[in-house]
């Protein structure tokens, strides 16, 4: 049965624009789609297909058989049967205060080291579309490794952020950054208000802002500390924040750090979102019921681990009706989503001075490292003298500075070519093209159809490891996660889609991902989606969606 998603997308103007739920024959594949008139410009549909009874009940099976072994091993290193690599109390100091928590490791001496070789693997090269990876082994079962000396060349990457191609040794954002190392040197030993301030950070911060849309912003060293740094300097004590619970920990630390309030709503669910905000208006603070001093909501544009995009008109709007203010983390979507790579905001075709905080990182699509903080001059003006991470953190180093300036510059057409809006280009067709052949496949796949994040479901704890493995051996680097970075049955390899992937490149992953699913089995999806022949390969996605 051939599964058409736009069937569920032609609401019309009367349509909900909480979306529409459809299921289809006996398998659980569900569609959001959302089409109203007044809040959507283009169709948004995601898939999230539920776990089959039996492979949920196999995995569950799969980790009771860890767990049972690893008390088991537990029992033997207790007696000496077994050696212990892990840290561990030393016998003189067993009637201390335990520095190592030791049930708190079990997971990582009896289930993560058993697969610990597919993480951490070491490469030697640009992680482009294609790297060398360098061979190890393991002769203790993963706890140490040694190198054989070998190189594996050529590993086709499926698992970098490199959405837009600008991970490069060659090329003009290379050429920049080497110019402005050979003249500034790499670091800047001071913090920007003091030495460190330099012209090329301030041009960057007027670039950013006029990339966006917005009327200033600020840059700052680290992407993960741009988040948890910056929320406490925003929201404290009196005030709510209501988080995504699919939250990336940047924003859960930053949060926290506040001691703000917290509730957490059910992942890109308007209703449950819009209940907090209600109740949080009519019932105001816990025991005093005094107003709520500032509400602020956590979203991000694309969720790294689910593929899925923010339903951001929708907040937009209960964020304008219920007086609250938006933080958007545009971490992965920033670059890789929108016809000018303006991010989520210019997917939906949306202001950006509708969104109170944008957040974003350099270290995606931008290829260097770093974050931004965006929006009024008065939110950046007071975050200059506020923000921790402005404060007291060493100023970014200038080429990465110029890897930034180069390759955003590139992307907005400044640098006289349409490189840039091809790159963005490409990386839409690749999307569409990869997602599209894994479902053909039979492969549960989640996320949004325009999402650059593709996670493939794998489930079972054996195959997490198995598929890295095999998929490695055929020389196609991925990146499988696990619990407890997912929930306990549903672990997944994750694909990360690049403009700079070729047609040829993708179909032979492609070949490779079908042969190891029919050998580890991981063709679960109910649906079967019969092959389409309306689209060529490089039709233009989003001229077809504006039109």
């Amino acid at each position: 049965m051939q599964l058409n998603a736009k069937l569920c997308c032609c609401l019309g103007a009367g349509g909900s624009s909480r979306g529409c739920h459809v299921l289809m024959g006996f398998a659980l594949q569900v569609y959001h789609a959302a089409c109203n008139g007044a809040l959507y410009s283009r169709p948004f549909i995601e898939s999230f297909e539920e776990t089959p009874m039996l492979v949920a009940v196999l995995t569950y099976m799969g980790y009771g058989i860890l767990t049972i072994f690893g008390y088991l091993r537990d029992f033997m290193r207790e007696w000496k049967i077994e050696k212990c690599h892990i840290a561990r109390e030393r016998e003189e100091q067993k009637d201390f205060v335990p520095l190592y928590q030791d049930f708190e490791n079990f997971y990582t001496r009896n289930l993560y080291m058993r697969i610990r070789d597919s993480w951490n693997r070491p490469i030697c090269s640009a992680p482009g579309a294609t790297f060398d990876l360098v061979e190890r082994s393991s002769n203790d079962y993963n706890w140490t490794f040694e190198y054989t000396g070998r190189v594996v060349k050529d590993v086709i990457n499926l698992g970098s952020y490199n959405y837009l191609g600008f991970a490069e040794n060659t090329g003009a954002c290379a050429t920049a950054a080497g110019e402005v190392t050979v003249k500034f040197g790499v670091g800047m030993a001071s913090t920007r208000q003091e030495m460190g301030n330099l012209d090329r950070h301030e041009e960057l911060e007027k670039l950013v802002a006029s990339f966006l849309g917005v009327e200033s912003a600020m840059a700052f060293g680290m992407g993960f500390a741009t988040n948890s740094m910056n929320i406490p300097a925003l929201a404290g004590k009196g005030c709510l924040i209501l988080s995504d619970e699919l939250n990336h920990a940047s924003l859960v630390l930053g949060a926290r750090l506040s001691t703000s309030t917290i509730r957490v709503f059910k992942h890109n669910n308007m209703q449950s979102l819009e209940k907090l905000l209600r109740d949080a208006i009519v019932h105001g603070q816990p025991r005093t019921h005094q107003p709520w001093k500032k509400i602020l909501i956590l979203v991000e544009g694309i969720y790294s681990m689910e593929g899925s995009i923010i339903r951001l008109p929708e907040v937009i709007a209960l964020k304008k009706k219920y007086k609250a203010y938006l933080y958007l983390d545009e971490a992965h979507s920033i670059g890789a989503l929108g016809p000018y790579g303006r991010g989520v905001v210019d997917y939906f075709g949306l202001d950006s001075k509708d969104v109170d905080v944008m957040m974003g990182t350099f270290t995606k699509s931008f290829c260097a490292a770093g974050g931004y903080i965006a929006g009024r001059k008065d939110l950046i003006d007071y975050l200059r003298t506020h923000s921790h991470s402005a404060i007291y953190a060493t100023s970014m180093s200038l080429p990465v500075v110029e890897q930034i300036i180069t390759s955003m510059k590139c992307i907005m057409g400044k640098d006289g070519t349409t490189i840039g809006r091809s790159r963005i280009q490409r990386l839409a067709e690749n999307t569409v093209y990869f997602r599209r052949r894994l479902q053909e496949m039979g492969f549960i796949i989640y996320g949004n159809n325009d999402s650059p994040v593709v996670p493939m479901m794998l489930y079972m704890p054996a195959k997490i490891g198995a598929f890295g493995r095999e998929m490695l051996k055929r020389n196609i680097g991925v990146v499988v996660v696990g619990f407890p970075a997912t929930p306990i049955i549903e672990s997944r390899a994750r694909f990360c889609i690049s403009a700079a992937h070729t047609k040829e490149m993708l179909d032979r992953a492609l070949d490779v991902i079908s042969e190891v699913g029919d050998l580890l089995q991981l063709k679960y999806s109910q649906h079967k989606v019969l092959p389409s022949l309306d689209r060529p390969f490089d039709e233009t996605t989003y001229e077809e969606n504006e039109e």
